[in-house]
């Protein structure tokens, strides 16, 4: 059971550390490739938009729970003094 936890916990690190340093993998679709065929034709992926590389579901979910935390922290304004 030791031996299960850290090694999901390893991976978990590892993976982290990867969305961290190289947030964009090459896509599923094309392969990094940037184009599918479709009925023996060649087209732009549908996935990608030719960018050839996808933002990592960790780094996506990293970064939305970034936007939720900021949107939930922000300063409020001081109040207005006024100067006489």
């Amino acid at each position: 059971m030791l031996i299960a936890s850290s090694a999901l916990l390893a991976a978990l690190v590892y993976y982290a550390a990867l969305c961290a340093i190289r947030p964009f993998a090459p896509c599923r679709k094309c392969r990094g490739l940037g184009r599918t065929e479709r009925f023996g034709k060649p087209r732009m992926c549908p996935r990608c938009h030719n960018d050839k590389l996808r933002l990592r579901l960790g780094r996506r979910a990293f970064n939305a729970w970034q936007r939720t935390r900021e949107a939930g922290t922000r300063p409020t304004p001081a109040p207005f003094k006024e100067s006489h």
